[in-house]
C-alpha cells in the first residue's frame, strides 16, 4: 500500500469540486459512485449549465491560484488547467445548445446511468422509481437546450436525429421499453417489494416513457424539419473536439496520412496472418469468413458469451498479476455482464471508489444475434478489462492514497483511455497471449478498424479529397460506408451504427489509434531517456508510474512522465 501522501490545498479545491459538480449533475454522482443525490437527475437548461460553467471558472482560477506543494500538484495543476479551459471553450462555442447523437447524450444518459444504480435495498428501488420519475423534467430542460440552440441555427445533423428517434421510440413504447422492464423485474435479494414501492415503480417507468414520447414529439414537429443534412463539423470545431478527446494537440493533415500509412501497414500484417493460418495466397477476407465459420472459434447466445467473457477476464488478471502488473487485491475483480441496451457497443464502467461496485465490462448484443466468434473478440476482452481499462482505471481509483478525487476519478480523457486499451491490446500480443493466429487476426481486425476510423472521421468532418483509389470528389457518407465495409468485419447493423456514430460524435473514434500513437511515443522517450542515463528501461515501472498519473490530457501525460 502506498504511504498516504498529505492533502494540500490544490487536493481540497478538486475534491470540493467534484462534491459540487455531482449535486449540480447527479448522473455523474451515481457513475463516481458518491451518495446523496442518486433519486435527481439533471437539468440541462442554459441557466443551469451556465451554473456548472461558472463552477468549472472558479475552480479552474482557484487552482491556477495555488503554489504547488508537490509533483502531484504539478500534474494535478496542469491537468486541471487542460481540461477544464477546454470544456469552457466548448461551453462559450455552446455546442451544448446542440448536443445530440447516437451514443453520448442527454438522450442516452438518463437511462443509462440506471443500469449503475444499486438495486439491493428498498431504498435503492425508491431512488430508482424517484429518477423515473425525474426524466420528464430533465427531459424539459433538455428541449430547451436544444430550442436555443435552434433558434441560433445550432442543430444537429439531420441523421443523428433519426437515428436517436429511433431510439426513443423503442424506449417510449410500452411494449418494448427498457423501463418497463426494469419496474416488472424489479426484486430483492431477501424479499418482495411492498405492492406500494412497484406501484411507484410503474408509474415512474410511465413518467419516464411519457418524458422520451414527448421529447420525440418535439424533435419531429421542431428540430428535425430544419435540421441540417450536412454531417461534417469543420476544421475549426473538429479541431477543438480532437483536442478534447486526446487532450493533445496534432497536426489533422499529417495524422489524416498517418492513419492511411498504418491501415496499409495493418492489411499487411493481416495478409501474412491469413497465410499462416490458410495458405500462402489467402487474402485476409477469405481468413475472416473461415474463421467465422469454424466451429471451434464460436459461442451461441448470450449466456456462452458472459462465461466465456468472464473466464477469459479472469484469466488474464491471474496471469498477469505478479509477473507484469502488481494488480491490487479489489481490481482483481472484474465482472462481465452482458447490457440491457442492444445497440452492439462494448464498454467499461469503473468501479466506485470503495469498490462496493466492482469494475464491469458490458456487452450490448444487437437484437438477433446469437453466434460470437472467440477469435475476433478476445482482443476486446483484453481491451475492456486486464490490462486494458479494468487495470487502468481500477488502479487509478484504487490510488487514494496519492490522488484527489479529481485525479482518481472523475478526470477521463478518451485518447489516454482508449488508447491505452488499444496499447494494452498490442502489448498482450508481445507477451504472447495472442499466440493463436486467429486470434491474432482478431486483434489486427481491431485495429485496422481503429485506423480506418482515424482516415473516415478526419477526411468527412474535415471534407477532405477522397484518396484516388476511392474514386474523385470529397469524403461523404456514402464514402465513409464503403470505405467502413471494406475495412471491419462487423454485421452490417453493428457498423451502421459505428458509422453514425462517427459522424454524430466528431473527434472521438480517432482518439483510439491516434491515443495509441501517442501513448507508444511517450514509452519510447523514456526507454531513449534510460539509455541516455546508462540505465535498462523497466518497463513494468513504466507501466506502474503512468497509470499512477491518472486520466489525464495526454500532452500533460508526457509532460508529467518526462519530469
Amino acid at each position: 500500500m502506498t504511504e498516504r501522501r498529505q492533502t494540500t490545498p490544490i487536493d481540497r479545491l478538486a475534491d470540493d469540486f467534484v462534491q459540487a459538480y455531482c449535486i449540480l449533475n447527479p448522473t455523474m454522482s451515481t457513475m463516481l459512485g458518491l451518495p446523496g443525490v442518486d433519486d435527481k437527475m439533471p437539468d440541462y437548461s442554459p441557466d443551469a449549465v451556465a451554473d456548472v460553467a461558472q463552477l468549472e471558472r472558479d475552480f479552474l482560477t482557484a487552482v491556477q491560484a495555488e503554489t504547488p506543494q508537490d509533483d502531484v500538484d504539478r500534474v494535478t495543476q496542469a491537468a486541471v488547467v487542460e481540461r477544464h479551459g477546454l470544456y469552457l471553450e466548448l461551453h462559450d462555442a455552446g455546442e451544448h445548445l446542440r448536443d445530440l447523437n447516437v451514443i453520448s447524450s442527454p438522450t442516452q444518459d438518463l437511462r443509462d446511468v440506471l443500469d449503475l444504480m444499486p438495486t439491493q435495498s428498498v431504498e435503492h428501488w425508491e431512488n430508482i422509481a424517484a429518477r423515473m420519475k425525474a426524466i420528464p423534467a430533465s427531459l424539459s430542460s433538455y428541449r430547451e437546450a436544444l430550442s436555443l440552440g435552434a433558434s441560433r441555427e445550432m442543430i444537429p445533423a439531420a441523421r443523428q436525429i433519426g437515428e436517436v428517434l429511433q431510439q426513443i421510440d423503442a424506449i417510449a413504447d410500452r411494449d418494448t421499453s427498457f423501463f418497463t422492464a426494469l419496474a416488472a423485474n424489479a426484486s430483492l435479494p431477501d424479499g418482495e417489494l411492498s405492492p406500494a414501492l412497484r406501484s411507484e415503480l410503474e408509474e415512474g417507468a410511465a413518467d419516464a416513457r411519457q418524458g422520451y414520447a414527448d421529447l420525440g414529439a418535439f424533435l419531429t414537429m421542431e428540430l428535425a424539419p430544419v435540421a441540417p443534412e450536412q454531417e461534417g463539423v469543420g476544421r475549426e470545431r473538429y479541431q477543438r473536439f480532437s483536442r478534447y478527446f486526446l487532450g493533445a494537440e496534432i497536426d489533422l493533415d499529417e495524422t489524416y496520412e498517418w492513419g492511411r500509412g498504418i491501415l496499409a501497414e495493418i492489411v499487411a500484417e493481416q495478409e501474412s496472418v491469413a497465410a499462416e493460418l490458410y495458405g500462402a495466397g489467402t487474402t485476409p477476407e477469405e481468413a475472416i469468413a473461415k474463421l467465422n465459420a469454424d466451429p471451434a472459434r464460436q459461442l451461441h447466445g448470450t449466456e456462452a458469451l458472459q462465461k466465456w467473457m468472464q473466464e477469459t477476464s479472469d484469466r488474464a488478471i491471474a496471469d498477469l498479476n505478479g509477473t507484469h502488473f502488481d494488480i491490487p487485491e479489489p481490481v482483481q475483480r472484474l465482472e462481465c455482464r452482458i447490457a440491457p441496451t442492444q445497440t452492439g457497443g462494448i464498454y467499461y464502467t469503473p468501479p466506485t471508489g470503495d469498490f462496493s461496485r466492482p469494475g464491469r465490462m458490458w456487452w450490448s448484443v444487437p437484437a438477433g444475434v446469437e453466434t460470437f466468434g472467440t477469435w475476433l473478440e478476445k482482443t476486446t476482452v483484453f481491451h475492456e478489462g486486464v490490462p486494458g481499462h479494468h487495470l487502468q482505471l481500477g488502479q487509478t481509483v484504487y490510488r487514494e492514497a496519492l490522488l484527489n478525487t479529481w485525479r482518481r476519478m472523475f478526470s477521463w480523457v478518451s485518447g489516454h483511455g482508449e488508447g491505452w486499451a488499444l496499447y494494452a491490446e498490442r502489448l498482450m500480443e508481445d507477451l504472447g497471449y495472442l499466440s493463436d493466429p486467429g486470434d491474432r487476426m482478431g486483434m489486427l481486425d481491431a485495429q485496422r478498424l481503429r485506423a480506418a476510423r482515424v482516415v473516415l472521421d478526419i477526411g468527412v468532418h474535415l471534407g477532405k479529397p477522397l484518396p484516388a483509389e476511392l474514386g474523385s470528389g470529397t469524403w461523404d457518407r456514402a464514402a465513409a460506408w464503403a470505405f467502413l465495409q471494406a475495412n471491419a468485419s462487423m454485421d452490417k447493423k453493428t457498423l451502421a451504427f459505428e458509422l453514425n456514430r462517427y459522424l454524430g460524435w466528431p473527434g472521438q473514434a480517432p482518439s483510439y489509434k491516434v491515443g495509441q500513437r501517442l501513448w507508444e511515443q511517450i514509452r519510447d522517450d523514456s526507454v531513449a531517456a534510460a539509455a541516455a542515463r546508462g540505465e535498462e528501461f523497466d518497463l513494468k515501472a513504466f507501466h506502474r508510474r503512468a497509470l499512477d498519473v491518472g486520466s489525464v490530457g495526454l500532452d500533460t501525460l508526457r509532460w508529467a512522465l518526462a519530469e
